[in-house]
């Protein structure tokens, strides 16, 4: 085999190990047996141990080589628009790789049985063997109607297939309108899924039918089923003497809500007072316990709900509005049922003593964030609204910094993203967007309920009780690496401790890095280098927040693991926690824990999607016009810019038409191949609007200047 290259070597290896003549034999005896030379034993090495990480030969524990061990796996599919895929196998990190000729007749959401075939680099790939059951049976897209048959054109650019539609199943259906068709027949090879319209959404192009749309995609609910609203109007009662009863009355304790403007379901009211040298903090919590009762048709819905989505247009809640937006909701003036986590604060904002207590309460006043921080700034006609609330806001304010301080101190991680406002007109359609800033009375609530939903966690963690704690994994060491590698080319390093790294340096790279060009960018890729936050019943801690402890204590209204964790303290409180009890939230904790983690997951990314529909939406409207924006991202094909209104088009590399522009991996950037040029992310840069596609939900753009060259 001597005048043979490393690759035909390799292949007659592998050839003969696949012999069904071939019995497994060392290395030593493949040698003889191949008559390979004592000089070339390294190169056989180097070729075994090439056949064994690709998968395609196996090696017993007495060293023998072997044909490759067949290893099946089962997992959900999820095609990518470019043909390609993954199966996502239950508790394995890494997903498996299919290539567009291995998927066979998977469908998007499909239970699939893969053959692991190889890898790439790290990453399994597989062949679909397969299809166990199909997970997606119905598909969201635009109706086309042709002279003999309709088609539907997914929503989802996942799904790789237009959907046919037989005539006699188009029912009331026209062109262009956004309908909902349910899958008959998958396909086989290449003839396309067949389906029936079921329902028509409305015209495609009007905006409430494309948010309905991403909420049907989802699995988003529309509406609450009848029995849930029965329910909900009987339990909707007005504070009575007996449900007063037991609690501690805190109607005399000066306390506010302080939300957005256009809130709606106040779940949450603070007061703060001295005493002594102290602070006496209380974030004070609707009961919503004490209307949706375990296993009622009320909690049942709030379970499979998960939480509430807030889309552009409009809220989905889970809880009907009479409860989330009436007597859940902690309006002023009217007394209130809440749970309360009362904490005793020194002057250094350490939290030395706290009580956790059902009481009923009287909110003095509703605030918004801006009338908040107007007095704050000192806003002479703000201030006159409610003079006797001015000094404990200034104290709040003072509290707040002393726990973002040592919040700060120990290493908590502040990730400062500017969000998107979207502003609506009365049709939906979107007239402005906008970031929207953090201020520092938004800072004041987040704060308060830090400190709550940490005082709480620790509580129960030490009472060793059943409990849904909100937890945030280190982030994995090899990430963290490349990030590390990744922003020494901007002259920034990361410290680790062998493969760990303490959530600390990671704040002290996000305040080198802030106001500087790259930050937006540097900041992003830090996230997602990170896991993600989720609800676990073993309290690991939290990373991101450089917490032992954490929680979600503060939001019942909204989301279902504060309505778990409210049931439990309640129970615990009224000594009601007893071992039969403790033996029933041992066995359902887990399942809340996992489906809350899911659904959450899926309110975000219907979210996400909502926002992305809106600024195409408002890009439409500004096709032609230039802007100003910063090179957000760098890609092999082209130039990401944002604006200063947070919106992200594509400039594409072909566009760049003064040059042959080459991508530089190491450096992040687009350099000229005659010229020399060079596009880096941070850069100022102006731009015209080109085009966008709403199916897609992109934006593309086109250069025009530099804007110090303008």
């Amino acid at each position: 085999m001597a005048d043979k290259t490393f690759e035909e070597r390799k292949k007659i290896i592998y050839d003969f190990i696949n012999d069904p003549r071939y019995v497994p034999m060392k290395q030593k005896e493949l040698a003889i047996i191949l008559q390979v030379e004592k000089r070339d034993r390294e190169e056989l090495n180097k070729v075994l141990d090439e056949l064994l990480s690709e998968g395609k030969i196996s090696l017993s524990k007495r060293g023998r080589y072997g044909k490759a061990e067949i290893k099946k796996v089962v997992g959900v599919y999820t095609s990518h628009a470019k043909g390609f895929g993954f199966v996502s196998v239950e508790d394995e990190e890494q997903d498996i790789f299919i290539g567009e000729n291995d998927a066979g007749d998977a469908f998007l959401g499909d239970t699939v049985e893969v053959v692991i075939k190889g890898h790439a680099g790290k990453r399994p790939e597989g062949v679909i063997t397969k299809v166990l059951s199909h997970g997606l049976t119905e598909v969201i897209g635009t109706f086309e109607r042709s002279k003999n048959f309709g088609f539907v054109v997914p929503d989802n650019q996942r799904i790789n297939h237009d959907i046919f539609i037989p005539l006699e199943k188009i029912g009331p259906a026209v062109s262009g309108q956004k309908v909902v068709a349910e899958i008959t027949d998958y396909g086989r090879g290449r003839k396309n899924p067949e389906g029936k319209i079921t329902q028509v959404l409305g015209e495609a192009d009007d905006p409430a039918t494309e948010v309905l749309a991403i909420m049907l995609a989802y699995s988003i609910p529309t509406e609450f089923p009848e029995r849930v609203l029965n329910q909900a109007e009987r339990v909707a009662k007005p504070v009575s003497e007996a449900d007063r009863a037991g609690r501690l009355d805190l109607r005399d304790e000066v306390c506010v809500t302080i939300d957005g403007e256009d809130a709606k379901d106040l779940d949450d009211a603070v007061s703060l007072r001295r005493e002594g040298d102290n602070y006496v903090l209380g974030v004070h919590i609707a009961d919503v316990t004490n209307y949706v009762q375990e296993n009622s048709a009320l909690d049942q819905e709030a379970l499979d709900r998960g939480t509430s989505v807030y889309l552009a247009d409009r809220v989905v809640p889970m809880l009907p509005r009479n409860l989330s937006n009436g007597i859940c909701s902690l309006n002023a003036g009217e007394d209130r049922l809440a749970l309360s986590c009362i904490m005793t604060i020194d002057e250094k904002g350490k939290i030395i003593g706290h009580t956790i207590a059902e009481t009923v309460i009287c909110v003095n006043r509703r605030l918004s964030y801006t009338g908040v921080q107007k007095v704050l700034d000192n806003d002479p006609v703000e201030t006159a609204l409610y003079p006797e609330l001015v000094p404990m806001l200034k104290e709040m304010a003072e509290m707040s910094a002393l726990l973002r301080k040592r919040r700060r101190k120990r290493g908590s991680i502040d990730f400062d993203f500017p969000e998107t406002k979207v502003i609506l007109d009365e049709k939906g359609y979107p007239i402005d967007i906008r970031p929207y800033e953090r201020n520092e009375a938004t800072r004041l609530i987040e704060d308060f309920m830090l400190a709550a939903n940490e005082t709480v966690a620790e509580d129960y963690y030490w009472q060793a009780q059943p409990f849904v704690y909100r937890i945030h994994e280190k982030p994995d060491s090899e990430k963290m690496s490349r990030l590390g590698t990744f922003i020494q080319n901007f002259g920034y390093a990361l410290h680790t401790s062998g493969d760990e790294i303490h959530p600390g340096e990671v704040q002290k790279l996000l305040d080198k890095i802030a106001g500087t060009p790259e930050e937006a960018m540097i900041s992003r890729l830090t996230l997602r280098s990170m896991k993600q936050a989720k609800y676990a019943t073993d309290c690991t801690g939290h990373f991101g927040l450089a917490a032992t402890h954490y929680c979600h204590f503060t939001s019942p209204i909204r989301r279902y693991p504060d309505l778990q964790i409210h049931r439990i303290i309640k129970e615990n409180l009224r000594g009601r926690l007893n071992g039969d009890r403790v033996v029933h939230y041992e066995a359902i904790l887990p399942e809340v824990a996992k489906r809350s983690s899911e659904l959450e997951r899926r309110a975000e990314e219907a979210e996400r999607e909502t926002v992305k529909l809106k600024k195409v939406e408002y890009m439409e409207q500004h096709i032609g016009e230039a802007f100003d924006g910063v090179i957000s991202g760098v890609t092999a094909y082209g130039l990401y810019v944002e604006l200063n209104n947070t919106v992200e088009g594509l400039v594409h590399v072909n566009s760049l038409t003064d040059d042959f522009y080459e991508y530089d991996e190491a450096g992040s950037e687009l350099r000229g191949a005659r010229t020399g040029k060079v596009w880096r992310i941070g850069e100022r840069v102006r731009i015209r609007v080109k085009g966008t596609d709403r199916l897609c939900r992109t934006i593309d753009y086109e250069l025009l200047s530099t804007k110090d060259t303008e």
